[in-house]
């Protein structure tokens, strides 16, 4: 049921921003297992992509996890305040990535009910980055870990859109990126009220 390790290689970062829409993303902290269905998502595209924490090539003590064979996780803090996810993507110094906008609770919903303080039906629960991340017990621990190991990974439960309900978009807060800021890299599944706002276009 995991996503083997070479689904991680494929160097087309937006086929894979749209094809892990309906993945499952699980953790398990201490024995607790929580997962939620990927239901937003955003590509970054590396050295080329002004939005991109590698753009220009850029390597530092923090973006240097990007630079890793797809397959592991990059998290970082985002305003001092949110951890965000996101799954390095293609080969060794290609520093792709896509970023975890918005899950649907799955699995362990009470365990998520707890860390964000909120009922799972409340759409807030992990709705936008942040929450997605607070829900399933995302920290900076989770940095550079591998998405094949037992401590986060994805799995592929069959669940498909049909490209109608797939929407396309500019990403959200990357106004600093100039012409890149437009690019439609956002992708989320129409009419699914976790996704983040706007959640149309």
């Amino acid at each position: 049921m995991k996503l083997p390790l070479s689904y991680y290689f494929n160097q087309d970062v937006l086929f894979l921003a749209q094809d892990l829409l309906g993945k499952v993303l699980f953790t398990d902290i201490d024995g607790e297992i929580t997962a939620g269905i990927i239901v937003e998502t955003e590509a970054y595209f590396g050295v080329k992509d002004k939005a991109s924490h590698a753009y220009g090539g850029r390597r530092t003590d923090r973006t240097e996890t990007l630079y890793n064979q797809g397959g592991v996780s990059y998290v970082y803090l985002c305003y001092g305040i949110h951890h965000l996810f996101n799954v390095v993507t293609s080969v060794e110094d290609d520093p792709h990535a896509v970023l975890i906008r918005a899950v649907e609770p799955l699995i362990g919903t009470e365990i998520m009910e707890l860390r964000r303080n909120m009922p799972a039906s409340k759409a807030a629960i992990s709705s936008g980055p942040g929450s997605a991340a607070k829900a399933l017990g995302i920290d900076r621990s989770f940095n550079k870990k591998d998405l094949n190991g037992n401590e986060i990974w994805i799995e592929d439960h069959g669940i498909r859109y049909p490209s109608d309900d797939i929407v396309t978009g500019p990403r959200i807060g990357v106004a600093y990126a100039q012409e890149d800021a437009l690019l439609p890299w956002r992708f989320f599944v129409k009419g699914n009220k976790y996704v983040s706002k706007p959640n149309k276009i």
